[in-house]
């Protein structure tokens, strides 16, 4: 299951006229019984709420005053997240004749046409306070107060992740609350704003269309939109034909499989980087205490200490956390029922959860090995959001490789790799060349779409590769076979550029005729590619090379530019 919770505005979504339908509440019944849990997110008072919806009942949480109280029904009271508007503002608003004026707890809320005066009040008296509409309401609030740092309190008092959750609402005010959810929906009526910017859009309006909403949450988990949330997709490289390759966050397991030392380190590392800054939750079980330093995560354990699962567990509770289980101090011999209890563990948080989102094991031939008689249980079989590394693909258990539906691979011998993993399985391996990759690139396979031939790509590097790769770049030394020579068009020069550095200082007092030359004939931004491995400034260069326009001054000072972007070049090469 993707979705464990549903977030839902009130009035104009769930709410028509300030009532609620029975068949919608019969609707948030069905679906509690799922297991998943409900969210209300208001822009009302809570006392005004309860006094004209009496099942709040059925909400694990409301956020109501457009994100500035959160109550769990049954509580005697409520988180407030705000401090309410001074009283010399409220003053001074009622003296200017603005009414109604309805304070709350945090929240001060008039209507139209009085938004204007409200605005002038603020900056009279200088106040850090935002306006907020909402169908005609003007709602005055603290800033950095709406509907998403709400909905985000009450998830975290939850233990939910963002990720898991479907948001659906109408009206100016939702916009915040939907950006954060996984999937956001709007009812056919709603703001056309919203309309453009949702994953999906209703057939119904207001109650209905939440009724609908249910339906398809409970008959398939949504996996009708899937298509639509491509922006949610982890970015692993680019084709040679600037291509993304990307892995959806949900529901795939993934094999990475290639010779020591080939690159598998940094796909991973590259991997996780951008799982944390999305915001996914992961959880690397490491029996060689390879990610002991790994940045973003928790580790836990050591070679003399095995992490309890309860303790990677209760760590795990936070969806804001990742962990990295050290298994170092684990005889080779017992890794694999350490793994089984592990993976069960987590497998219970996700059933009660929907989190860690991706587990991620090193060494999977070790801990997965063909010879252990238990390995299906290890990892069951409709277990997602696994992404497993290895040497060996040949001696895990098939009965865990048939669930992959993605294969990398690096290293020396590409085809070997994958017809191994192939055999394995009892598949029919692709054809395609035999040839080793170069440093950084990989190829990616989809044994579930025979089909499709195996598709080489670029890895993308992880940020603390780019940081090394542009201090290379910009002032290390590059080989004479990687270094970028201004010969011109006679080959009477044999100038040297061995980083970016260089190549700025030499371009700036190079002739004009020799510049030329070697922009028309497109060599700029096939050394970018190529040696400096940079396919977005060789991009750009492109587009400087094909600018007729573009004289000899101006060409130069662009291609400095686009290179000083991206790199940081030494102070004294700067002006």
């Amino acid at each position: 299951m993707r979705y464990y919770a549903l977030a839902t505005d009130y009035d104009g979504t769930l709410a028509s006229a300030g009532t609620v339908a029975g068949e919608t509440i019969e609707a948030l019944e069905d679906l509690r019984r799922t297991g998943r849990r409900l969210i209300l997110v208001t822009g009302r008072r809570l006392d005004d709420l309860q006094r004209v919806f009496p099942r709040t009942d059925l909400f694990a949480r409301i956020v109501a005053e457009n994100g500035a109280v959160v109550h769990a029904p049954g509580a005697r009271d409520a988180q407030v997240l705000g401090e309410p508007p001074p009283a010399e503002f409220v003053e001074e608003l009622r003296r200017r004749g603005v009414a109604p004026l309805v304070p709350g707890r945090v929240i001060l809320a008039t209507t139209e046409p009085h938004e204007t005066t409200v605005i002038e009040t603020i900056r009279d008296l200088g106040l850090e306070l935002q306006v907020i509409f909402n169908k005609g309401a003007v709602m005055v609030l603290p800033g950095g107060v709406n509907k998403a740092t709400g909905l985000l309190r009450a998830l975290r008092d939850l233990s939910l992740s963002r990720h898991n959750v479907v948001g659906i609402g109408d009206a100016e005010n939702d916009h915040a609350f939907l950006d954060v959810c996984e999937c956001a929906a709007v009812v056919a009526d709603a703001l056309p704003m919203l309309r453009g910017k949702a994953d999906l859009v209703t057939r119904g309006a207001a109650g209905e269309g939440v009724v609908e909403l249910i339906r398809a949450l409970i008959g398939s988990d949504l996996h009708e939109a899937e298509p639509r949330l491509g922006r949610h997709h982890i970015l692993l490289g680019r084709t040679p034909d600037d291509q993304p390759v990307t892995v959806p966050p949900y529901g795939l397991n993934v094999l990475l499989a290639g010779t020591s030392g080939s690159g598998k380190s940094t796909l991973t590392q590259g991997f996780l980087e951008r799982l944390a800054q999305q915001r996914y939750q992961y959880c690397v079980i490491d029996p060689e205490g390879d990610y002991a330093h790994l940045q973003g995560a928790v580790v836990l354990g050591d070679s003399t200490r095995v992490p309890s699962i309860e303790e990677v567990i209760g760590l795990l509770e936070d969806p804001s956390r990742n962990a990295v289980a050290n298994l170092l101090g684990v005889p080779l011999a017992h890794r694999p029922e350490i793994l089984e209890g592990l993976l069960g563990a987590i497998s219970d948080l996700r059933v009660r959860t929907g989190h860690p989102h991706w587990v991620v094991l090193d060494e999977a031939h070790h801990v997965l090995p063909a010879a252990h008689a238990r390995a299906h249980e290890s990892v069951p079989r409709k277990m997602h959001g696994a992404f497993l590394i290895t040497v060996h693909p040949d001696e895990m258990a098939p009965e865990v490789l048939e669930n992959i539906g993605l294969m990398l691979t690096v290293g020396r011998d590409p085809a070997d790799t994958i017809q191994r993993f192939a055999r394995t399985i009892g598949a029919r391996a692709p054809r395609f060349p035999k040839e080793p990759l170069e440093p950084g690139e990989a190829i990616v396979w989809r044994p579930a779409e025979p089909k499709r031939p195996p598709e080489p790509f670029q890895v993308a590097a992880p940020e603390g590769e780019r940081r090394r790769h542009r201090r290379k770049y910009t002032e290390g030394a590059l080989g004479p076979d990687r270094s970028f020579y201004f010969r011109g068009p006679a080959g009477r020069l044999n100038l040297r550029a061995q980083n970016l550095s260089l190549f700025n200082q030499i371009a700036e007092g190079l002739d004009d005729e020799t510049w030329l030359f070697h922009l028309h004939q497109g060599d700029y931004s096939r050394w970018f590619r190529e040696q400096i491995k940079d396919a977005e400034l060789a991009r750009e260069a492109e587009a400087i090379e094909r600018d007729d326009t573009l004289g000899p001054m101006r060409s130069r000072a662009l291609m400095r530019e686009a290179i000083e972007a991206r790199y940081t070049a030494p102070a004294e090469s700067k002006r």
